[in-house]
């Protein structure tokens, strides 16, 4: 029994070495922490992902063309794509389609993608996830 636990603890530790060596923090370089100020009216004009995420995407004559899977954010802090789930029923069958964010327009609940169609959006280049 002492030996199954001894196993255990020594496991553990080696996973943790492991992860504290660097693993994980090749991209994290130390930074000072200086406070911030913004404008709260701006923060509270602003949309949360997980509001969005899941939204369903309709086009300007409220047909829907897709919902949104996921934002894609890069290192500079801007949300350049928007990754849409289209075609199916009920997730089976779907494709995912990565379209510019700044396409979308978000007006009052609903979001819009001008132009947009199930068949314009299920010819554009798959998105995979990797």
């Amino acid at each position: 029994m002492k030996s199954v636990i001894s196993g255990a603890l020594v496991a553990a530790m080696m996973s943790t070495v492991a992860i504290s060596s660097g693993a994980f923090a090749a991209d994290i370089k130390a930074q000072p922490i200086v406070p911030l100020t913004f404008d709260m009216s701006q923060l509270q004009q602003a949309y949360r992902a997980s509001k969005i995420i899941g939204v369903t995407v309709v086009n300007e004559a409220d047909e829907t063309v897709g919902s949104i899977d996921d934002l894609l954010i890069n290192r500079n802090d801007n949300v350049p794509y928007a990754v849409l789930s289209v075609g199916g029923f009920l997730g089976v069958g779907n494709k995912f389609v990565a379209v510019p964010y700044k396409s979308l327009h978000i007006v009052k609940d609903k979001i819009v993608l001008p132009g947009g169609s199930k068949d314009a959006l299920k010819q554009l280049p798959e998105f995979k996830y990797q």
